[in-house]
């Protein structure tokens, strides 16, 4: 097995139990190389609004090391945000014999890209863009990417939407490997007790033991729609329906505000949770609901944790994970992203959803699921690496 490096903005919720469960479960020779502490120190984050780090270890079981980030304006927002000039410096003291980087948008990456090719280490590429809600790259972009990608002897692909990006970019057949996203399952356990007891308890004191109740958790940014979603929700809802904003962002007032104009639905607002709350607040709720318009959604990987904990989920036809886990009628239901009718209309349907319907929904996405761990994600890398040439 090669000796793998593998190159990341930052320490991630969604990939340092991954990366144990690599270390524990498969013989891959790996090495994290972090460009920035985002979520392990207290750091601003401007969508969330809010500053924090995240309550669960990102770093233990598995080898990593952070290289220096000397950029003025650190993250992921922009091209110099990940200025890493010691990265070929790290890399060569490792001795890597492939490369799997995360993206492409940073200094830093493109400097990995640079030292792969100058030293002939095979490098694989791990990204989900999709063109959902585009018609079409601009002609240069297209171009640039087409360049890009053609560095990679291998490229991981998270789900249908993000395949056809690929394909579209030229990408040949026989350089993509399925590597499904996935999250920490053990973590959004519907057997887990200590959560289900929590989310009673708080179900209760919101009084929402009787009610249908849909839940947003997440930025409170206008890319994900959650005036919208509340708008509309005012217009369909009933006494018996109950809808939970859990986060924080830019829009908060313009939701309080817009709540208080009706103050006989139902409308509760949780703030910001971390890691090892999110299992409770999901289980609040019968409905997960994730609205977002444009390419912002690249995938949505809470529907992942809500899906694992029995949750149907709402989506709009934008959202990168749509075709491959909420399925009309099965697991959920689908809207067209900028059609507020449609959003109104969709949101009564699943209110209405009959409670013999509601638990068949829930168990097929509890089975949906089953195909969206570490264990696959791990295959399709596998399966990577095992393409790459011989040295």
């Amino acid at each position: 097995m090669r000796r793998l490096a593998i190159v990341l903005s930052h320490p991630v919720q969604y990939y340092s139990p991954w990366f144990r469960y690599l270390r524990a479960q498969t013989n891959v020779e790996f090495k994290v190389f972090y460009l920035w502490e985002f979520g392990v120190t207290p750091q601003h984050d401007q969508q969330f609004a809010t500053t924090f780090q995240w309550d669960v270890d990102l770093l233990s079981g598995y080898e990593y090391e952070f290289v220096p980030n000397i950029a003025r304006d650190p993250g992921t927002h922009h091209l110099r945000g990940l200025h890493n000039p010691t990265i070929g410096k790290r890399l060569a003291a490792w001795r890597p014999e492939a490369i799997l980087l995360f993206g492409y948008h940073g200094l830093t990456h493109l400097q990995v890209i640079g030292w792969a090719r100058c030293h002939r280490v095979p490098l694989l590429f791990r990204g989900d863009s999709h063109l959902l809600g585009r018609k079409k790259l601009p002609v240069f972009t297209q171009q640039l990417l087409k360049i890009i990608y053609r560095q990679f002897a291998a490229v991981t692909f998270v789900g249908e939407a993000n395949q056809a990006y690929f394909q579209s970019l030229g990408v040949p057949p026989n350089r993509l490997f399925f590597t499904p996203h996935s999250v920490n399952a053990d973590h959004f356990s519907p057997t887990d007790k200590t959560a289900r007891d929590t989310a009673t308890g708080l179900r209760r004191a919101l009084g929402l033991s009787a009610k249908r109740v849909m839940l947003f958790a997440g930025k409170f940014h206008e890319r994900k729609q959650p005036v919208e979603l509340l708008q509309a929700f005012l217009q369909v809802a009933t006494n018996n329906d109950a809808l939970i904003f859990v986060g924080d962002g830019p829009v908060k007032a313009q939701l309080h505000a817009l709540a208080a104009t009706r103050p006989e639905i139902c409308v509760c607002f949780l703030p910001f949770a971390n890691q090892s709350e999110m299992p409770s607040r999901y289980l609040l709720a019968d409905i997960f609901v994730l609205p977002s318009r444009g390419a912002y959604e690249t995938w949505g990987l809470a529907i992942n944790e809500a899906m694992h904990l029995g949750l149907p989920c709402l989506v709009s036809d934008v959202v990168g994970c749509q075709r491959d886990l909420v399925i009309p009628g099965k697991t959920g239901w689908v809207f067209p992203a900028d059609n507020f009718s449609a959003l109104a209309a969709t949101l009564s349907t699943a209110l209405r959803t009959t409670p013999e319907e509601m638990q068949r929904f829930s168990q097929a996405a509890t089975e949906t699921m089953k195909g969206y761990t570490y264990q696959q994600t791990s295959a399709g890398l596998l399966e990577a690496l095992a393409s790459l040439p011989a040295d």
